[in-house]
């Protein structure tokens, strides 16, 4: 790995989850690609706990920001910032955590690619409190 960073992916995960899903996994070959080691509470939890259970959801967004203690950077990926993405980013700016912007376009062109595809290092902006 080049940088080694362990980078916290967040990104919309309600709505539309195929589609979200996908943007998320796509998220997390960007990284892979820039030599990262991406975290995906959001690809995780939903396979255990129901999003639709207001306890659970919770419960998964608890143990979420618990991962993002132990990472490097949180990546805010996507045009939109949801509640769940809102609540992480105070978290990062609680612990110093740098925060990093992913535009939709950086993630989306390597959507529907396999995690075996060639990736491309991206540029990103920094997100400030």
């Amino acid at each position: 790995m080049a940088e080694g960073k362990i980078v916290y992916i967040a990104s919309p995960y309600a709505g539309d989850v195929e589609g979200n899903v996908e943007f998320a996994k796509a998220a997390c070959r960007l990284a892979m690609g820039q030599g990262n080691t991406p975290v995906a509470a959001h690809l995780l939890y939903p396979q255990m706990l129901d999003d639709s259970v207001p306890e659970q959801r919770e419960l998964g967004i608890r143990m979420g920001l618990k991962l993002l203690g132990a990472c490097s950077e949180l990546w805010l990926c996507g045009g939109r910032i949801s509640n769940g993405m809102q609540e992480e980013l105070k978290e990062a700016w609680k612990q110093g955590i740098p925060v990093r912007r992913i535009p939709w376009e950086a993630v989306a062109q390597l959507m529907g690619q396999d995690a075996g595809g060639q990736m491309q290092p991206m540029g990103y902006m920094g997100v400030s409190p």
